[in-house]
């Protein structure tokens, strides 16, 4: 890595809108399908219960692919990960655009996914390396986790608006100039990486296949349980060939001298709290996006555009939130803050629900978005703050990404359960077409259920959280980047 002293804080601040940016495109990239649904089904003729991959072929490459992109980035650098992501992110998202058949959606949708699982760690890799632990950090993390924050709810006011004016083909096309731009941003004030010949050589590629084809076999067997049944060979046989791997991975892990993903990070309990929490985060806000999404368009009849601008209030108060999190951290401890942000957004995901009613209006689920999107905002900020706490600068790729797989395999848990909990018993394809009171019915249990989830995440974070000791090191970030480079290129 090259050396930072003497860069003028206007540089930096640059920097790290860029590598805000980088969330941002991730954040909008998975939720902006959402809106679009309704006539993705339609246009290339899924069925109600296939349509959620979608959705879930993005969590399948990136839930799956994670772990591998966090070593890849500790491995070969920052620098170069991040750029080679983009590239697939561009590329998988032009493919995606020109589908004309629902496996090419769902492949490039996969493929996209991979590209997050790349571009993820590397953008955090990049924010941890150059701000130090504490108040510089606490800020940097409050910025990107604003930006990551907001972005999931622009993602679905933009897929509203850009599905009606242009086709939800659209809502692929969009990342392409997005990743152009970013990557010539790069190109000038990303900092190089040190020399990576050698780590390539050490990389554990046991590990790497184990883990890949485990998570994504799980993520795979989970989302298919609607379609194809829970007992089926495609659902539960993928859970458990899945369930094997990750144990051999487990294994090779614990005697390989230079492991993907070291054990004894697991056995710190800031991580292994985080990526418990992380896990059930993640089923709230995966389910109350398709949740919120469904009842404003079959059941209210909104359009795709006021369905997206319905998610402004969700937005404008989630990027608030992430604002917000460095002073509440500064002010009160880790714990106080997890805790609490856990119980508001569950209650948040609860409340709108059930404010949903088959001749209902938007005004009455406002009280709960308003408390989801804070939750939310702050929640998503401070899952990845603490995944990274206490975490060596050459282990940052990897522990975020442990904390991030599990937050995708919680996504693709809670969106696969849930949408069958709420389509049970209720036939999409028969005559008559099921009764509004009927889709809301199902809507609200899935809702309720996942907002009792992540209110229930709290209690794990109230009596096995530890708050962090007071950062000791003052050395500046200009010399700790300096300290980074010289072991980047010992390793």
């Amino acid at each position: 890595m090259t050396d930072t002293s003497g860069l003028a804080p206007t540089k930096l601040g640059w920097r790290l809108a860029l590598l805000g940016f980088s969330q941002l495109i991730i954040a909008v990239d998975y939720n902006i399908v959402y809106v679009a649904l309704p006539d993705i089904g339609e246009s290339l003729n899924f069925s109600a219960q296939s349509l959620q991959w979608v959705v879930s072929a993005y969590a399948v490459g990136y839930g799956g692919l994670l772990l591998f992109g966090g070593r890849l980035v500790d491995r070969l650098g920052a620098r170069r990960v991040w750029f080679a992501s983009l590239v697939i992110y561009g590329l998988s998202s032009l493919v995606g655009g020109l589908a004309n058949t629902p496996g090419l959606l769902i492949a490039a949708r996969a493929v996209q996914g991979g590209g997050g699982a790349l571009l993820f760690p590397a953008t955090l890799t990049l924010i941890f390396i150059g701000f130090p632990e504490g108040r510089e950090r606490n800020r940097a993390m409050s910025v990107w986790g604003a930006i990551g924050g907001g972005g999931l709810a622009a993602g679905a006011l933009l897929g509203g608006l850009f599905t009606d004016w242009w086709g939800w083909s659209s809502v692929m096309f969009v990342n392409v100039p997005l990743t152009v731009i970013a990557i010539v941003a790069g190109t000038r004030l990303l900092p190089a990486d040190g020399p990576a010949r050698k780590a390539i050589r050490e990389f554990d590629v046991p590990g790497a296949l184990l883990a890949t084809a485990g998570a994504s076999l799980i993520v795979f067997g989970l989302a298919s349980g609607p379609s194809s049944g829970w007992t089926s060979l495609q659902s539960l046989g993928a859970e458990v060939l899945g369930g094997l791997l990750l144990i051999s991975f487990v294994v090779v892990e614990a005697v390989t001298p230079s492991p993907l993903m070291p054990l004894r990070l697991v056995r710190t309990r800031t991580l292994a709290v985080t990526m418990a929490v992380a896990f059930l985060f993640m089923v709230g806000l995966a389910t109350g996006y398709y949740v919120l999404t469904t009842y404003l368009q079959p059941v209210l009849g909104y359009s795709p555009t006021e369905a997206g601008l319905a998610f402004l209030p969700l937005c404008a108060v989630s990027m608030a939130a992430g604002k917000l999190t460095a002073p509440l951290l500064n002010r009160f401890t880790l714990r106080t803050v997890f805790t609490g942000t856990l119980v508001v957004n569950g209650a948040g995901v609860a409340i709108t629900a059930l404010g949903m009613s088959a001749h209902g209006s938007y005004w009455a689920l406002l009280p709960g978005i308003i408390l989801w999107g804070f939750g939310g905002g702050v929640g998503f900020t401070v899952v990845f703050g603490a995944a990274g706490l206490g975490v060596s600068p050459l282990e940052q790729g990897v522990a975020t990404s442990a904390a991030s797989t599990s937050m995708q395999i919680g996504g693709a848990v809670g969106l696969a359960a849930l949408v069958a909990v709420a389509n049970h018993g209720i036939d999409y394809g028969g005559v008559p077409a099921p009764s509004a009171a009927e889709i809301v019915d199902g809507l609200q249990l899935a809702g309720v259920i996942a907002g009792i989830v992540v209110a229930a995440a709290c209690l794990i974070t109230f009596f096995f959280l530890k708050n962090p000791a007071p950062p000791v090191e003052t050395e500046p970030v200009e010399a700790r980047a300096d300290e980074v480079e010289g072991a980047s290129a010992t390793a």
